[in-house]
């Protein structure tokens, strides 16, 4: 929030209108997001650690 001359907190961004409008923008962006983490292949030594684990062994 920015701040006043009067030291009173007000809303950024022009308030609840723009907050809809950008709405989808910012969902569109975090399923992105989280679909390009998902496709990320796993590394080799997280493959390993996952092994030692599933064996026993330390």
């Amino acid at each position: 929030m920015a701040e006043t001359e009067k030291g009173k907190a007000k809303p950024k961004g022009g308030g609840a209108r723009n907050g809809k409008r950008h709405g989808a923008d910012w969902a569109s962006g975090l399923k992105h997001l989280y679909d390009s983490v998902v496709e990320e292949p796993i590394p080799d030594a997280f493959k390993d650690l996952l092994a030692k684990l599933d064996s026993g062994k330390k």
